[in-house]
């Protein structure tokens, strides 16, 4: 089993990872563990997300798709609101197709 996870930094920002053993990699980044971690000099941290994975490959597949998001749309997983995921995707449709009608009229 893998897991994905999302903690939540003293500077209110968020670091998404992927890992094995959720609990020992918590207590790491708590613990500050990393020397060159996103997330040691941003202690204390909370894990506010998780979602678990069949195999290593789906786990870090959704890891790089989260790292991706904007700020708004992980709070939207955080708070498992579906639906304002889906107005945030439907958002960036309409943003990329304006934005490749314009690229096309030039």
């Amino acid at each position: 089993m893998y897991y994905v996870y999302i903690l939540k930094c003293a500077d209110g920002s968020y670091y998404t990872g992927s890992t094995s053993d959720l609990s020992s990699r918590v207590v790491e980044h708590e613990m500050g563990l990393i020397p060159k971690a996103y997330t040691r000099s941003r202690r204390p941290v909370k894990l506010v997300w998780f979602d678990t994975f069949p195999s290593r490959d789906d786990a870090i597949e959704r890891e790089r798709q989260i790292k991706g998001w904007s700020r708004r749309k992980k709070v939207a997983l955080i708070r498992n609101d579906w639906e304002e995921i889906h107005q945030i995707v439907q958002e960036e449709r309409k943003r990329r197709e304006a934005e490749e009608k314009k690229k096309s009229k030039r």
